[in-house]
This record gives C-alpha cells, structure tokens and sequence, in this order.
C-alpha cells in the first residue's frame, strides 16, 4: 500500500497512508508554500514504514530508563509519555501528534504566515509573528468527519496567537478513533507541541472516568486486535449517567489535568461528557456557544477544526 495524496482546495492537501490521515493547510508566500506542501509530503511517504519497523517497542510501556527507540519520530513519541511514566503508557498514545510535530518542521520558515497540519484531531502548527488561528471546539468525536460535506457542530473556539506558547492541539475521548479507558465524550488540550498535546489528552481522558455498571467495558484486544493496551479494559458504550456522577468523573479528569498544567506539560484542557464541561486554565479561549453545555467548573472552551 503506497501513500496518496489529493488536493482539497486552495493550499490545503489530503494526505493518506494506512492508518496515517493528514489534512495539511498553508498561508504564505505561494512558491514556499508549494515547496513545503512537497517537502513534507516526501517525508510524509517513509512515515509508516519507519514506524512499524520498530512498532515491537512502540507498544511496550514507557518505562524509568533511557529511551530504546531511534527513530526521531519514535523518540518524541517516548519522550512525549515519558512525564506519565508513573502509570501505564506506550508511545502510541502519541503517534498521531508526533508525526504532525515531525511534518510542521517543513514550514517553519518566515516566508510562510501560519501552516497547521490535522492528523485525525492532533494537530501541529506553525505561526509567524503577528499571526493566529482560530481552533473550533468539536464535543463530539462522532459527528465528525473529514469527508463529510457537513459541517461539525461547534461548542465553541479558541485563538491561538503567535506569541502563544502554543503550538500543539489535541483530541481524546471513548467516542473517537482511539480507544479510551475513561467516559469522556472528548478532552481537548493546548500545549507547546503536538506530541506532548496527544500524550496528555490520553491521559487524561482515560481519568476522566467513574465506576458504575451501565458503562460498557471490553478488553482493547477484543476491540481491536492490533492495541496496545492488551487485556486491559476500555469504554465501548456509556449510557445516560447521573449529572452527579458525570461531575465526579470530570473533576476526576480535571484534577490530572491540574497536574499536568502544574508540572508544565499542557497550557489548558477543557473536557466534555453529557452535556457538561470542565476547564482546566483556559488561554485564548472565547466564550462557548449557549448550547455547549453546563460548566461544573473554571470558564470556556478549546478544539479541534481550524479556520
């Protein structure tokens, strides 16, 4: 199976290769824009390949001692989940922020004013002085897709600016493409780079989470024969839930997510389950919209669509 790519519209780029789906946006000056779109593009062909050669080690926990892997993308996957070592991780947690991290490197270059590249809800992205972007609030992993010619209905947004240390989004949560240990409908988190955005709403997705036995749970081998995660269990159905119970799963997650921010890992994280919605920090943040839910706790809203 070899990569494809297509051209969507304008400067924006579908880029596909397995399990690798990469939409790539860029402003600028058109000859560096063209000429980054084709650099990343080529180093976007030998990604897979890189990562399934040392895939054996992907999958085993991030452990106290050195790094095992080579690869530079491999290497930011571990030193990504390294920080949340003291529970159960591999670097897949971060595969999808790390490889955007790896391909926004071709357009960090002055002649280009802003570039994001989206790898299924992890996105990296490069800005030059005095520009920003804004960043659409996406609750439900479901409703969104890529190909669809509908729009995802929007919670809410933020605007991220250049002097923002800022440069990484990601999404988390039972209903998306990974698998979750945790309830949330979605945990977004702004950080300095993708990959540390992709490790972080891992983790805390899987803590935003509560005991209760309408919650369906499987092994993630039984989900999906290729995880990670082995026998342990993960969240494949969640019915409607006690208000009371939700809160006390998302000030579960809202409380990792504290750590985090203090330990320096994350600038903010805003988690959604049922209708609620907890924030960690908000930055750049812009009010959410009247039906994005009740607050439990902190102000407004992150996400995932770009403009």
């Amino acid at each position: 199976m070899n990569a494809v790519r297509a051209r969507l519209d304008g400067d924006r780029w579908h880029w596909q290769h397995g399990p690798i789906d990469i939409v790539a946006d860029a402003h600028g000056e058109p000859s560096a824009v063209a000429a980054a779109h084709e650099a990343a593009w080529q180093r976007f062909q030998g990604v897979l390949a890189e990562l399934v050669a040392e895939l054996p080690l992907l999958r085993q926990p991030v452990g106290d001692g050195p790094c095992p892997l080579t690869g530079p993308i491999a290497r930011r996957m571990w030193q990504a989940c390294a920080p949340f070592g003291e529970r159960f991780i591999t670097p897949m947690a971060a595969v999808a922020g790390s490889v955007a991290e790896e391909l926004i490197a071709c357009y960090r270059q002055s002649s280009i004013a802003r570039a994001w590249l989206n790898n299924g809800g992890d996105i990296a992205l490069h800005l030059a002085p005095g520009e920003s972007l804004s960043a659409g609030i996406v609750s439900d992993l479901d409703s969104f897709h890529f190909n669809s010619c509908l729009r995802p209905s929007l919670a809410g947004k933020a605007v991220i600016s250049f002097q923002d240390p800022v440069r990484g989004v990601a999404t988390s949560g039972w209903r998306g493409r990974s698998l979750s240990r945790g309830i949330a409908d979605s945990v977004t988190v702004l950080a300095a780079s993708a990959s540390a955005a992709d490790a972080a709403a891992t983790m805390i997705a899987n803590a935003v989470n509560t005991l209760d036995p309408s919650i369906e749970r499987r092994p993630a081998s039984s989900v999906r024969d290729d995880s990670d995660l082995g026998e342990r269990l993960v969240t494949v159905n969640v019915p409607p839930l006690p208000p009371a119970l939700v809160r006390r799963a998302l000030d579960a997650g809202a409380a990792c997510a504290s750590v985090a921010q203090q330990r320096g890992l994350i600038h903010a994280a805003l988690m959604v389950c049922q209708g609620q919605w907890v924030e960690v920090e908000p930055i750049c943040l812009k009010s959410p919209a009247p039906d994005a839910g009740t607050a439990v706790s902190a102000r407004p809203v992150v996400g995932t669509a770009l403009a």
